[in-house]
């Protein structure tokens, strides 16, 4: 049997930005894909703390230390600038394998997204 399982998480990092007209997508600092190891072109899902909105998109890599969290396309209207949000992706593995996995989770500055 196979699970799906939390693989990767940045708790509470700030939206810098919401871009409607761009072609979809979560632009991410890539300091912070690194940390998280979540992959460019990941599916990832996004939550919302400040208005309960939950939705999917794939992440985009940002510039390094930027702090970048932009949000591309119609995922532009599930956000405000400054509203914060946890970026979730998820692994299938077996279930004996997943009992032991453990998550890269990190928890950012909330006020510039850095990591120190």
């Amino acid at each position: 049997m196979q699970i799906q399982v939390i693989k990767s998480k940045i708790h509470r990092v700030k939206v810098t930005g919401a871009d409607l007209n761009y072609i979809g997508s979560i632009t991410i600092d890539e300091t912070l894909l690194e940390a998280s190891n979540i992959i460019e072109g990941e599916k990832v899902s996004i939550v919302n703390i400040n208005n309960g909105e939950r939705f999917e998109t794939y992440a985009i890599k940002g510039e390094k230390n930027s702090g970048e969290i932009t949000l591309n396309g119609p995922a532009a209207r599930k956000v405000q600038k400054d509203d914060i949000i946890i970026i979730i992706s998820y692994a299938t593995l077996d279930f004996e394998e997943a009992k032991t996995f453990k998550p890269w989770i990190i928890f950012p500055n909330e006020n510039d997204n850095s990591l120190t």
